[in-house]
């Protein structure tokens, strides 16, 4: 805890949670963890444009969802923030009555985090919220869960960070573990096991791995999120990708991939399998401190054209449902994996992260133990009944 977090914690002056509504609370509530994390080396700034236009109308979540954010003060100086969400999707999925916090930061200070999750409690049980969980940036297909182990890495491109004493002071609010997503790290020179070796040649011949085909790109996303949608439509929490949603993301990201850095898995000539690795920028945006302009743009093309990155993200993998639990689906995911690690090799990347992997998840688990992975992380998603 920083001296400012101290004097703040110290402090007799009353907290005061204020809705988020202006331009200038929007700012404030940006740059809250600039203050924060000012003395935390692992944490990575975020672009700061990223940030207003994921806020933004612009997002295609919002197509299907409300949100209210919350800035709280102290002695006029903003000490914590979150936002509280209703997704129409996920209430098809899960049930009318559930509702979501994200977004969360606060200082060291229990009356914070309780001023802060009373507010978005009531304006979720407002519009008959019974259920809360979180936190969710925005949406379980986003930035999600509070670091619980593994503070002591800076996190990777797309997954958050937290400080320790996150989750203790929402548990002292009421909430309580509901779901451990883990991330696993791995070296790209790893060895493949003589079981995958074996498993691979027995369907060498039905299996066929190949890059994607940029020149046809909008029918490559809706190929990835139609096999995503399937794989992870048992796995807890699952939303679906909208369309929308789906092309949004892979905009955003096909600047800084190459084609062979998404393996696709076909299966006598049908798509069954895929893989998505990136290199992980936040190597270049931890030296941006959240500013693109005016050279922040080159260091971060310059990162992904010269290949001077050196660690990865492989952060979607799915394979459909009808092969999973069975010998071929354990060889597809063992494929596009081993086919993931090859492609970040071959671009210098030294290691990455498979992330996130539910704890529940026993079979990817088993896959990512057998290519020789560790986990290294650990976050937490919170539930709470209002």
């Amino acid at each position: 805890m920083n001296n400012a977090e101290k004097d703040s914690f110290a402090s007799s002056h009353p907290v005061e949670v204020r809705p988020v509504h202006s331009r200038a609370d929007m700012l404030a509530f940006i740059n809250l963890p600039w203050t924060i994390y000012a003395n935390d080396p692992h944490w990575v700034p975020p672009l700061k444009l990223e940030r207003r236009l994921h806020f933004s109308r612009l997002n295609p979540y919002f197509k299907n969802a409300t949100w209210q954010a919350w800035l709280a003060y102290r002695n006029g100086i903003p000490v914590g923030r979150i936002c509280a969400q209703i997704d129409q999707i996920h209430r098809q999925f899960h049930g009318g009555h559930a509702g979501h916090f994200g977004l969360l930061e606060f200082i060291n200070d229990p009356v914070v985090i309780a001023a802060l999750t009373s507010a978005g409690e009531t304006w979720l049980s407002d519009r008959g919220t019974t259920h809360i969980s979180g936190p969710f940036s925005f949406s379980i297909n986003q930035e999600c869960g509070v670091l619980v182990d593994g503070f002591d890495t800076p996190p990777v491109i797309l997954m958050p960070h937290s400080k320790p004493w996150y989750g203790t002071l929402l548990e002292q609010q009421g909430y309580s573990p509901a779901m451990d997503l883990l991330a696993y790290w791995i070296e790209t020179d790893f060895v493949p096991s003589r079981i995958m070796k074996t498993l691979v040649a027995k369907f060498d011949k039905r299996i066929q791995l190949r890059p994607l085909r940029r020149k046809h790109f909008g029918e490559e996303m809706e190929i990835l999120r139609n096999i995503f949608n399937d794989a992870w439509s048992d796995n807890w929490g699952f939303i679906p990708f909208s369309k929308e949603e789906f092309a949004e993301l892979g905009t955003s990201l096909r600047l800084f991939i190459s084609d062979d850095f998404v393996q696709i898995a076909e299966l006598d000539g049908i798509p069954v399998a895929f893989v998505v690795a990136l290199p992980n920028l936040n190597e270049v945006l931890s030296q941006l401190n959240g500013k693109l302009f005016p050279l922040g743009w080159l260091r971060l093309y310059q990162g992904v054209t010269q290949k001077s990155i050196r660690t990865g993200r492989v952060p979607l993998m799915g394979v459909r449902k009808q092969y999973q639990n069975s010998t071929l689906g354990l060889t597809l995911a063992l494929m596009v994996c081993n086919a993931a690690c090859d492609a970040a090799r071959e671009s210098g990347i030294k290691a990455v992260e498979m992330s996130w992997i539910l704890e529940n998840n026993k079979g990817m688990r088993s896959i990512l133990d057998n290519i020789g992975s560790k986990e290294y992380k650990r976050y937490r998603i919170y539930e709470k009944n209002l």
